[in-house]
């Protein structure tokens, strides 16, 4: 573990930066790195770290530091101060043994499961204690449990206060289950008025009201006990089934042992978990799996659970069998299962097994949630889970918020933005008086001199406010000073007196009253709109740099070209004087002699400006700059107007052009739905000599198939002969649009086409071509389709020996065609996009896939929802969805090498906004898909491919494709030595995977060595785990004895079925 610093005192006072540069110093000292970090060059040099990037989520940093909490997948060289929660892998992931990031401050038990687990080195991970305060970087952190899973914690942040701001309070929950004992916490009762606690919002929905968890723990362990008692005498055996998470639900298991008297069985891994977590000699666990018949079981392997559960009654039944049971009971546990219509607890039944859905969650539920901020009363609620939830103002965040309005402290938040107007008020005066005070004429002295218009200004005030405070008015001047001191400065004199005479010289109250009626009062002066928007993000904006806070008012330019300013001039207007109970009308007579409809007034500018786009539009993407033809673009970054120039040029390349053209130009741009420029448009025309058909085929092949190496040409063709600037321009501008455009699946809403090409992937090996039945050319990316359509057959398939015909088959064609594809594909197969160690995760929720499948496929989800409680499959609701859908063009092909890149690329999408682009990214995949690509594609994103074929299946079959494709099949029989190459090569592979389980080395050295390929071709890496290989099937005693070789052994029966242990002497 990191060294922290002794203390004498209370609290312990350490320093992230200075542990961090003595933790990589011995980090150093045990594992010599190449090259050093950034943060480890600029501490120890005393240089500041660089800025926090935006695009980090907002909910991941705690605001005025550099406190990272559970953002491992956004570190950086900005900080070196990370905080984990609990041991959960959305939480963790970015954690590995090649850590060197920063210090990672977490629980004991967390500590503890990272450096063992995770093999984190030991010296970047500090643990805390709980409910003990401690002193980092300046700021007092504490963690309290979370009542989640063993290690989980809160973190109680105190931000100190500077000489402009008070210290602030925040609190991370993480993942946490709400409970009374909460509200008498020593550490929680002390934040009580937070600035903002970051909140689990799993749950929060007022349909997640789900029972509390010892009712649903004692559901388990009366339904185990009740089954047990009724099957005691019966010739029956009941085989009970837990599923549980890598570390969670331990409370179940601890009472199913006390209550009913018995062992539970788990695996190796499980039993090196639960002895970190101490219960490894409790007594209440066991390796031996014919001790108990409660055995606790992995997740997911009863069925999927999201989004809606399906059971999965086929491998319930292999466990069943396979342990020597005649009946199976299963309890899957979480609250995503909690059914609100049904009496008790949902069960599914099928046959001799059943399992029983617990609606017993480690989230809070809904009313907890709103407990828990009642009990806390912060000041903002900030989610953490949720779609979108990067952006603190984003829709999905505001509608989360909503259902703590009126828990939270709004008084502490009007008071906020009542002294945010005060503030600037106070700056603006400081500020006019700095100006007053500077003297431009040298050897003047200001102190006997006064600006004669100042002079005049304030006798005007003066004389103004004498006649309107008229004796006996409730208003006095000083309360006119103060009201002045909350209003914009463009608020007329005449209004703040009518607003404290309609309150009774009540400021609170006037202050109320002119919010509620700001945008009548602001058009009655400037007459016109007034729009305001106050952020909730300034609570970030100065994170780790301790900035002001600042309140901007933003008054939007409606059709003039003008920017009002704080400073207003003097009005003229007549102010008529209202009391109280005209705020509360409707501006019907106010307008005066005014227009009712105002906006067209000004024809000659409108008819000079934009005129409305076509529907098309919306269907394209719009070249960059590009607007319509005599529309004048306006720069706001640098304050100027800028004429369309790339239409001028596109204009007189095609007055240059052949007019024969011109008349098919505008069709052909109406069908590809304003793709791309005009004159790019006219060069495939030109191309095509006129053929509007050939031009529409020009222009999907030259976006779809390897764009890169097309872009050139296409601007070659479509530049005109213009001047050696314009041109540059143009080709710029153009450059921009293709890369903009290379994705081009946004630009359409496809429908499924039909697939009406024949499958030869189920033929035998000797009548199967790899080139002339493969359904692309060589050259070209090897398609998704080509995946998918084996896997359709192979999903129907029951026949062990046909489905690896088909997959042979399958890396045939891409062995001979596409051998760069080979490798993707292979991970594909194995529903993976990385090798298990590197912790690779695609973290895509069923949420996102059905939100994208409502956008991609035009289906609301009501209606996916009914699908699937008739269908069991999300991947057959989805190829449903996408074969009623109409067609507005043919989808761009999906390959293979594009999917698994667009995987790996959402699996790394992290930061500000990335919900969104992973949902978008998603969307585009869908819209791609053909024949049967969509429900395979779906089954890919929820990580099940219901397809039965594992590693042990792939490997062997590319195996013997290799082989097959290095012999020659021109004689249709198989040869006795073709058939013991086949075994050899199947073996060696076999053999080279158990020892480098790594396919990016194992595949590249397959596909290179051929059939020269052996175990040897691959030796250990470091680095590379090797997964535990408990035992080998044995085809009979002289399989034994021909291994050993004559040499001595003793054999050892163990009565455990069929199963026998041999050791050598």
């Amino acid at each position: 573990m990191a060294t922290l610093p002794n203390s004498t005192t209370k609290t312990l006072t350490l320093s992230s930066s200075s542990t961090f540069l003595r933790s990589y110093k011995s980090y150093s000292d045990f594992s010599p790195q190449a090259s050093l970090p950034c943060s480890f060059d600029l501490l120890s040099a005393g240089s500041p770290l660089p800025p926090i990037p935006p695009e980090l989520p907002r909910f991941k940093i705690i605001p005025r530091t550099r406190f990272i909490v559970d953002g491992f997948r956004c570190s950086g060289d900005f900080s070196v101060s990370y905080f984990l929660s609990h041991f959960h892998s959305d939480h963790y992931t970015g954690l590995g043994p090649n850590w060197s990031k920063g210090i990672i401050f977490c629980s004991e038990i967390t500590a503890r499961l990272l450096v063992d687990i995770l093999k984190v080195p030991p010296f970047f991970v500090a643990s805390l204690s709980l409910n003990e305060t401690v002193e980092i970087d300046g700021c007092d952190v504490a963690v309290v449990d979370a009542n989640h899973c063993p290690g989980a914690v809160q973190f109680l942040f105190v931000v100190p206060g500077t000489d402009e701001r008070r210290s602030e309070r925040y609190i991370h929950t993480g993942d946490f289950r709400y409970c009374d004992w909460m509200k008498s916490d020593p550490c929680l009762c002390k934040f009580i008025g937070a600035d903002a606690v970051f909140l689990d919002t799993t749950y929060c929905n007022p349909k997640y009201v789900f029972p509390s968890q010892k009712e649903s723990v004692e559901y388990v362990v009366e339904t185990v006990k009740r089954i047990r008692a009724q099957s005691e005498g019966s010739s029956e055996s009941i085989l009970f089934l837990i599923a549980t998470y890598v570390v969670g639900k331990e409370k179940i298991l601890l009472e199913i042992s006390r209550h009913c008297g018995c062992l539970l069985y788990v695996d190796d891994k499980k039993m090196q978990i639960l002895s970190i977590l101490g219960h490894g000699d409790s007594g209440v666990f066991t390796e031996d799996v014919s001790a108990t018949n409660v055995h606790v079981i992995g997740w997911n392997l009863l069925g999927e659970t999201w989004p809606y559960f399906r059971p999965n009654f086929v491998k319930m039944k292999e466990i069943m069998t396979e342990r020597g049971y005649s009946k199976a009971v299963g309890f899957v546990a979480t609250g995503w299962m909690y059914e609100t219509k049904r009496d008790g607890f949902a069960m599914r039944v099928k046959e001799s097994l059943e399992i029983h859905l617990v609606p017993y969650s480690e989230h809070s539920s809904y009313d907890e949630l709103r407990e828990y901020v009642r009990f806390l009363r912060p000041k903002h609620v900030i989610p953490t889970v949720g779609v979108d939830v990067e952006k603190l103002e984003s829709k999905h965040s505001l509608a989360l918020q909503k259902h703590f309005s009126g828990l939270v402290d709004e008084t502490a938040n009007k008071h906020e933005f009542l002294m945010a107007f005060h503030q600037k008020s106070e700056g603006a005066d400081m500020k006019s008086v700095q100006n007053v005070s500077v003297s431009t004429n040298e050897g003047e002295n200001v102190g006997e001199s006064k600006n004669p218009v100042l002079e005049v200004m304030d006798s005007e005030k003066e004389s103004n406010l004498r006649e309107l405070t008229e004796p006996g008015d409730v208003v006095s001047k000083g309360a006119m000073e103060d009201l002045r001191d909350c209003l914009p400065s463009w608020v007329t004199q005449d209004q703040i007196l009518s607003l404290l005479r309609s309150s009774g010289g009540d400021v609170v109250e006037a202050v109320s009253d002119f919010f509620e009626h700001e945008r009548e009062l602001y058009e009655q002066v400037n007459d016109k709109p007034l729009s305001t928007h106050i952020s909730q993000t300034d609570l970030f904006d100065d994170s780790a740099s301790h900035l002001e806070n600042k309140c901007t008012q933003v008054i939007p330019d409606c059709g003039a070209k003008k920017v009002f300013s704080q400073d207003k001039r003097p009005t003229t207007a007549k102010f008529a004087v209202f009391n109280k109970p005209s705020l509360t009308k409707k501006r019907t007579s106010s307008a005066g002699n005014k227009p009712k409809k105002r906006g067209r007034s000004h024809r000659g500018v409108e008819s000079s400006g934009c005129k409305q786009s076509t529907i098309t539009k919306y269907f394209g993407k719009v070249f960059p700059g590009d607007s319509c033809d005599d529309c004048p673009a306006v720069n706001v970054a640098h304050g100027s107007v800028s004429s369309c120039q790339h239409v001028n040029i596109e204009n007189q390349f095609l007055c240059s052009s052949d007019e024969t053209y011109m008349k098919d130009l505008d069709h052909f741009l109406q069908i590809i739905n304003d793709g791309i420029p005009r004159n790019a448009a006219m060069s495939l025309l030109k191309k095509a000599k006129g053929n509007i058909d050939v031009a529409v085929d020009l222009y999907y092949d030259n976006v779809y198939v390897d764009l890169s190496s097309k872009e050139t040409s296409i601007l070659q063709d479509a530049q005109p002969e213009l001047s050696g600037d314009l041109t540059s321009s143009h080709a710029e501008k153009a450059t921009c649009f293709l890369e903009k455009t290379m994705n081009l699946s946004t630009l359409f809403v496809h429908g499924a086409s039909d697939d009406t090409c024949q499958n030869y992937i189920s033929l035998s090996i000797e009548k199967y071509s790899p080139v002339e039945h493969a359904c692309w050319n060589a050259g070209e990316p090897a398609p998704y389709l080509h995946l998918a359509r084996t896997f359709d057959l192979v999903e129907r398939e029951k026949g062990r020996l046909k489905t690896s015909i088909m997959l042979c088959n399958m890396f045939r064609s891409l062995i001979a065609l596409s051998p760069e594809d080979v490798l993707p594909a292979v991970y594909l197969c194995t529903n993976r996009i990385a090798a298990d160690h590197e912790n690779m995760e695609l973290n895509i929720g069923g949420n996102l896939v059905v939100a994208a499948l409502e956008e991609a496929c035009g289906v609301n989800k009501s209606k996916i929802k009914e699908m699937y409680n008739v269908v069991g499959d999300l991947g057959d609701v989805a190829q449903e969805c996408r074969q009623t859908q109409s067609l507005l063009a043919h989808p761009r092909p999906l390959s293979i090498r594009n999917l698994f890149q667009t995987l790996q690329k959402i699996s790394l999408e992290t930061g500000n906004g990335s919900a969104i682009r992973r949902k978008n990214l998603v969307m585009n995949l869908m819209r791609s898909c053909r024949g049967m690509e969509m429900k395979f594609l779906v089954r890919t994103l929820v990580r099940n491919l219901r397809i039965g074929a594992m590693m042990k299946t792939i490997l062997p079959a590319l195996a013997h494709a290799v082989v097959l494709n290095s012999y020659s099949l021109e004689h249709p029989e198989r040869s006795e030595s073709l058939n013991l190459q086949l075994q050899a090569i199947s073996a060696a592979v076999a053999d080279a995977y158990d020892v480098t389980p790594n396919l990016d080395l194992l595949i590249p050295a397959l596909l290179n060595k051929g059939i020269k390929f052996s175990a040897l071709s691959l030796a250990m890496l470091p680095g590379t785990p090797i997964p535990p290989m408990l035992a080998r099937i044995t085809n009979g005693i002289t399989q034994v004895l021909k291994l050993f070789q004559g040499r001595a052994f003793t054999c050892e029966f163990k009565l455990l079925e069929l199963i026998g242990r041999l050791g050598t002497s």
